[in-house]
């Protein structure tokens, strides 16, 4: 996969308001990989003291966002990128500072022969969210596709 100059955590940040409300930051885009991450703050917790479910899902769907812009930003004039699915599962309670990093499962040359052959292609980004221990406190699966631009 190439590596882009694109600013997709600040593209990102631009384009989907509710992230910026949450504070999520971006460390890290490219070749396929993110890095995000939700800060500690009161208005952001649950009735146990830590990140809403939400909010990490919130995070972890923009990781995975990310991920995928990362790889395929050079295709936003002939698609546009859309999640069509989302599986999360809530494996510890977070507490703290938490940090998502995506991964996109299919490589770049699958996605793009599809959409070359005029097939709307489905593809799979794998999300884990950790604590600052570094232990998984959630693991996201978000499918994406590329819908092509109608001419």
């Amino acid at each position: 996969m190439g590596s882009m100059s694109f600013d997709v955590g600040g593209f990102l940040l631009q384009t989907v308001p509710f992230a910026r409300t949450l504070g999520i930051t971006f460390d890290s885009a490219g070749d396929g990989r993110a890095i995000c991450r939700l800060p500690d703050r009161p208005d952001l917790h649950n009735h146990v003291g830590g990140p809403h479910a939400g909010a990490l899902f919130t995070l972890a769907e923009s990781a995975s966002g990310a991920a995928m812009l990362s790889a395929l930003a050079d295709q936003l004039s002939r698609a546009v990128p859309l999640a069509t699915t989302a599986v999360i599962h809530y494996r510890k309670l977070a507490m703290g500072e938490v940090v998502a990093e995506g991964r996109l499962l299919a490589s770049r040359e699958e996605v793009l022969a599809d959409l070359d052959a005029g097939k709307r292609p489905e593809f799979d980004v794998a999300v884990d969210v950790k604590n600052a221990d570094g232990v998984v406190v959630a693991a996201l699966t978000v499918t994406w596709t590329l819908r092509p631009n109608r001419t």
